[in-house]
């Protein structure tokens, strides 16, 4: 109930502060609140521009900074997917799931990587794993079902 109210106010605080409230999938963790957290709020702000080569900067500094950040590691994979490096960004996807393996946010991004790539039954795969995480009523359970049943 106390963590429901704490993040209740969190996300209050962030609209009243004009923040934009959706850029990608939610995060699974907040960086730390230094210089490296700059980094990473100004990819987030480069991805909800489009601004994948600016994204890709400001993630990599942000991963350079602090290398065990799932978040940041699946956002500096999800713009190098979006400039169409895909190999980049399978790599990074890889390196978020070690550091969490059960990261929402990288499991989707992933499998819609795969399913960009025809790799559909590996889409599939992370889809079973969302499911066990968070259940067929999660948004990224959801989003990647969806991908997966545009494919077919």
């Amino acid at each position: 109930m106390q963590s429901t109210l704490i993040s209740a106010l969190f996300a209050a605080l962030l609209l009243a502060a004009g923040t934009p409230a959706a850029y990608a999938a939610p995060t699974e963790t907040a960086p730390a609140e230094n210089a490296e957290s700059r980094d990473y709020t100004a990819g987030k702000k480069a991805v909800a521009r489009k601004d994948w080569a600016a994204a890709v900067e400001s993630f990599r500094k942000a991963v350079a900074a602090e290398p065990d950040n799932a978040d940041a590691v699946n956002m500096l994979a999800y713009s190098y997917r979006w400039q169409g490096k895909t190999d980049e960004a399978f790599a990074h996807y890889e390196r978020a799931l070690k550091l969490n393996p059960n990261h929402r946010g990288a499991l989707h991004y992933q499998g819609v990587a795969f399913v960009k790539t025809g790799q559909v039954a590996r889409a599939q795969a992370n889809l079973t794993r969302l499911e066990s995480i968070s259940g067929k009523n999660g948004e990224e359970y959801r989003e990647l079902a969806k991908a997966i049943a545009e494919a077919r």
